[in-house]
């Protein structure tokens, strides 16, 4: 083998490190103020006043969920608005959730209840549960949440419905995010929420919708059944909600309402152990994302992880050039402190920015590792 070749590949390492660094830092800056950013720009909505409300379905699918019903369910219940239901389908619950709903039918006349027993042969999922509630809401337009989820406000309804005065939308994307609680385990939590959220929303707003959270999750009944529903991807026990807008948004058809009074907050884990459970149920889920999502979603981490990892391999490697990794990290940096800070005031979670640094890199490695070691097993829980 030619010496002088191996020579020149020792002497070029230096520049291809650095030019990987740069070619990983530009693809950051692309997702971090161009999709990002949209989001960072985006004037949020105040209500109108309107005499058309649409009628609405709540939809909440509810297994073994006795205690979470007793806590978060009357603030659904209490919405102010004209014309709604909620519809709880109990799956098969083994505890006292069909008592305490039996109570709550009691007191509102709103309240429906759809009971399912699990068959001996057929094991069925959330997706079952959610079409069966699906098929019996009287209205066209509907709202998905679940039984651990609380509104911010009595005006959820009102800011969720208030897209579909725009004739031709037929989803609107809310956002969730989960109680601040003491701990690194829940600022993380809350962290990768809302940065998943940054993504899909200005996904939306960039009319390339490619997911949604069904905790604060509307489209119509027209939507559900010309798009046949989950039957593309039943076989995936996850993915009821992001596949779903996965497979069915279009440039056209999808809004999103971020409005403080149309936040809905959810119970986070409260363990590493049943935290990486969940998140390995969504890396199952995203294996089936139409193909240019995947790519792209792929790109985001894949450049992130790499940046990072080319960041401390040029620390170490050469130390001489220095600057110029420093440079692109704390160039990145700015543009994300930016961009973020307005953008996490939006979202409710503006205490995180202090420590965003540190869960940055925390996030994009743990991800990582995620999906590499989950993104093929089978589920077996219900979810």
């Amino acid at each position: 083998m030619d010496i002088n070749f191996l020579q020149n590949i020792e002497f070029d390492f230096p520049h291809i490190l650095i030019g990987i660094l740069g070619l990983t830092l530009l693809i950051q800056l692309y997702f971090i103020l161009i999709v990002h950013g949209k989001l960072a720009f985006y004037k949020i909505k105040e209500l109108k006043k309107t005499t058309n409300k649409l009628p609405v379905s709540v939809i909440i699918c509810a297994h073994n969920e006795e205690d979470n019903l007793k806590s978060f369910l009357p603030a659904i219940l209490r919405q102010n608005y004209p014309d709604f239901e909620v519809v709880v389908v109990n799956d098969d619950s083994s505890d006292d959730t069909n008592w305490i709903l039996k109570e709550f039918c009691s007191r509102y006349s709103h309240l429906r209840v759809i009971d399912i027993k699990e068959h001996i042969r057929l094991k069925h999922n959330k997706k079952f549960a959610l079409s069966i509630g699906i098929k019996g809401a009287k209205h066209n337009h509907m709202l998905l949440t679940d039984a651990d989820c609380e509104p911010t406000s009595d005006q959820w309804l009102e800011h969720m419905m208030q897209p579909y005065q725009d004739t031709d939308k037929e989803i609107v994307l809310g956002y969730s995010p989960y109680f601040k609680k003491k701990g690194f385990l829940n600022k993380f939590i809350r962290f990768e929420t809302t940065f998943t959220a940054m993504t899909y929303l200005g996904m939306a707003l960039k009319k390339r919708a490619y997911m949604g959270v069904g905790r604060n999750l509307s489209y119509t009944k027209e939507l559900f059944y010309r798009g046949k529903g989950f039957n593309a991807h039943m076989h995936i026990r996850s993915g009821d909600d992001d596949l779903f807008i996965n497979h069915n948004a279009n440039r056209r058809n999808t809004a999103i309402c971020i409005h403080p009074e149309a936040h809905i907050y959810s119970l986070p884990q409260t363990s590493w152990k049943s935290y990486y459970k969940q998140k390995a149920r969504h890396s199952t889920a995203s294996t089936a994302y139409k193909k240019r999502y995947k790519i792209t979603l792929g790109l985001q981490y894949v450049s992130a992880l790499l940046f990072y990892l080319t960041f401390i391999a040029a620390l170490i490697f050469i130390p001489y050039l220095w600057y110029m990794s420093v440079f692109a990290y704390f160039f990145r940096l700015l543009c994300q402190l930016c961009v973020y800070y307005p953008v996490f005031k939006k979202l409710s979670v503006e205490d995180l920015i202090w420590a965003f640094p540190f869960l940055d890199l925390f996030y994009y490695f743990f991800i990582s590792i995620n999906g590499i070691l989950n993104r093929h097993k089978k589920q077996i829980a219900w979810s």
